[in-house]
């Protein structure tokens, strides 16, 4: 990668051999390891293995967590908050884990539409619970550096699952409960 780095550099007019950019290429080359890092995990493992029994059926939500990823049509950032819910049957997961799934799936190329069904896949699949709603918030570098340059828009994107999709009422409570900030 560390070559493809500094011919890229070479390509946009830059001298690699300059003071600033002479270890460049290996800083982004390391940078990339890290960013791109959710590849190497298993989300749906990181569930199973932090599986405990439990008798409530009443709603868990883990709202705002940050998160960082890179959009795979220009390879620019993205970034924001993800509030992700669930209504267990019988078990429930590590909440340390839900933020973990997040990690996982933003540290790879993304679209954000793909990375919230990704997310909700994941729980559904691998926790079995009555429900999963996942809801991201995020601004796109893709949108404010390039192209259409709009600085103050953000992407919505959701995906119901279970009781989310079918019940309004569980729904209607989860939106509430992401509007909602314990601190106010």
């Amino acid at each position: 990668m560390e070559h493809l780095i500094r011919s890229m550099l070479e390509h946009i007019g830059e001298d690699p051999d300059r003071e600033g950019l002479v270890k460049t290429p290996e800083r982004v080359a390391r940078a990339w390891e890290e960013i791109t890092g959710g590849y190497a995990m298993d989300p749906g493992a990181m569930v199973r293995k932090a599986l405990f029994t439990a008798e409530g059926k009443e709603m868990v939500v883990v709202n705002d967590i940050d998160f960082y990823s890179v959009c795979e049509h220009h390879m620019l950032p993205f970034f924001g908050k993800a509030h992700v819910a669930y209504i267990p049957d019988g078990k429930i997961v590590g909440l340390s884990k839900i933020a973990r799934v997040v990690e996982t799936y933003a540290r790879r190329l993304q679209v954000q539409e793909r990375m919230t069904a990704q997310i909700a896949s994941c729980l559904m699949e691998n926790l079995e619970p009555l429900g999963v709603a996942v809801v991201l918030h995020a601004q796109h570098l893709c949108m404010m550096m390039r192209g259409i340059q709009k600085q103050n828009s953000y992407a919505v994107t959701s995906e119901m699952l279970g009781c989310f999709k079918n019940d309004p009422k569980t729904r209607g409570e989860f939106l509430t409960l992401i509007r909602e900030k314990p601190w106010n």
